[in-house]
């Protein structure tokens, strides 16, 4: 049985090399590997004795050789590849012991050069890494000195299966593609160190992976001091939500929420229906606007604290206006789509990934559940509050007319909660509203308390056992109710 050990983090090599040997492996390696294991007296060979090739150009040219490969890569259930390995005088290799130049940590010290960046790009690791753990079902890849003991182990235990050595495999090339990654990011400059994250003991970076011209990162910023991991955050879902409008729209968001949208036939009706929905809220928050800031709509802006303007293109006039602001960042960039269909996000271990929420209210397809039936301008106010609704923050409430929001709850842990705090915002505004849920209500008091807040017409998914409870006392009290199908949950 033969080893190839060739690291660059050295925890734990020694005393796996010498239990390697105690099980019978023959170790081969390379470099400063090479030398740590001599120096702690274990039997080792190098692998110019496998390639019968010195070691060229400060190394690195030594393991790009058939000899290293072919023993890596052949089948050992394909007589042809056998003969092969007969002919050419080539002896399998069955354990990999691999990790890579410090790419990152090198690109990460101040000042560092592009020659420095570049020495530290591994090209054998990776190439003896994805060669053997693509064959895995012959060879075992070990990546992390975390891996170690449980390798061992196994190998003592006669259970280093094909099962194990595939779960090492998509170890590996998890691995070499974020360490591809990182290399894409420091050449491409795609990768900025920020401030802070979101407290000032954090830290924090962007990591652009798309050049698309449709996606924040890729914002042209026309004005102000660099944007925080925060703003970022906030610009983001600002943007989500305005790009959704093909009418002016004005998307004020604080702390991941709207807290206030507006509508109207022009930008600046928009933006003054956005800041009535919520004119404490709004201040220092993130505004995105989905059409050309004109000199109106800026001097509205302008009279109040931002931290961030979002558009797809501002007048001269308005640049005149908000610039004479010296710390407000105004972004430019493309309103479409991201094409990008998936999203994830980190957690413990890993991320995780899911396609976008795309759900769109199809007004064709609505179940109209209670006999009073919405007007056309609660129709209309129905659908932008639903819209809303799925870019607030679970247990989501929004409340609103055919204009703008009039109040918003966001993130509660039980929906008469959220309804609460919707309807103390809302009672600042006159007039009739309507409301709208990101989820069914598992029993009617969510309606009885809209009753109490003199709402006439809801929407929501529907699906609850006790659906008819809602239903029936919608009916009793004149309001009309209507379901989607379609649930709009945001963690």
């Amino acid at each position: 049985m033969k080893a190839l050990l060739s690291v660059s983090n050295k925890t734990g090599i020694e005393s796996f090399a010498a239990a390697l040997v105690e099980e019978g492996y023959e170790l081969y390696s390379t470099g400063g590997t090479y030398k740590a294991l001599v120096d702690a007296n274990i039997t080792v060979k190098s692998v110019s004795e496998l390639t019968n090739f010195s070691e060229i150009m400060d190394g690195r040219v030594k393991t790009l050789h058939p000899a290293i490969h072919g023993g890596i890569l052949a089948d050992r259930d394909n007589p042809k590849h056998l003969e092969e390995l007969k002919k050419n005088n080539i002896e399998t290799i069955d354990l990999v012991v691999v990790n890579l130049y410090p790419f990152k940590e090198t690109v990460r010290k101040a000042n560092v050069t592009e020659s420095e960046a570049i020495e530290n790009i591994d090209i054998g690791g990776p190439t003896m890494l994805r060669a053997a753990a693509k064959n895995f079902k012959h060879v075992t890849t070990v990546v992390d000195p975390f891996d170690y003991d449980e390798v061992i182990t196994r190998i003592k235990s006669n259970t280093l299966d094909e099962k194990f050595r595939k779960s090492l495999m998509i170890k590996v090339f998890r691995h070499t593609n974020d360490y591809d990654q990182a290399i894409v990011n420091h050449f491409s400059q795609s990768e900025e160190i920020l401030r802070y994250g979101e407290n000032p003991h954090q830290t924090a970076r962007s990591v652009k992976t798309s050049d698309d011209k449709n996606t924040l990162l890729n914002a042209e910023i026309l004005h102000g001091k660099a944007l925080s991991y925060n703003n970022l955050r906030d610009a983001d879902s600002a943007l989500a939500l305005a790009r959704k409008f093909d009418a002016p729209v004005a998307v004020a968001v604080k702390h991941m929420n709207p807290c206030g949208v507006g509508t109207g036939d022009s930008l600046s009706e928009a933006f003054q229906n956005a800041y009535e929905a919520d004119s404490q809220s709004i201040f220092g928050g993130i505004v995105a606007l989905n059409k050309t800031v004109d000199q109106e709509t800026a001097e509205k802006l302008s009279k109040i604290f931002l931290e961030v303007i979002i558009a797809p293109n501002y007048t001269e006039e308005a640049l005149e206006i908000l610039t004479i602001k010296k710390n407000i960042r105004l972004l430019k960039m493309d309103f479409s789509d991201e094409a990008k269909s998936e999203e994830m996000v980190s957690v413990s271990g890993g991320y995780l990934v899911q396609s976008k929420d795309l759900g769109k209210l199809d007004m064709n397809h609505l179940e109209f559940v209670t006999d009073k039936k919405p007007s056309d301008d609660e129709l209309k106010a129905l659908a932008l509050t639903w819209e809303v609704a799925k870019h607030v923050k679970s247990n989501a409430i929004v409340l609103g007319n055919s204009k703008h929001t009039t109040g918003i709850g966001a993130g509660q842990m039980n929906r008469v909660g959220a309804l609460k705090i919707a309807a103390e915002r809302s009672s600042k505004t006159k007039g009739e509203v309507v409301l709208a849920s990101d989820g069914f209500f598992p029993m009617p008091d969510t309606v009885q308390l809209a009753h109490d807040n003199g709402i006439k017409a809801i929407i929501q998914p529907g699906g609850s056992k006790r659906d008819q409870e809602s239903i029936d006392f919608c009916n009793e009290h004149g309001m009309a109710m209507v379901f989607t199908g379609m649930r709009h949950f945001k963690h």
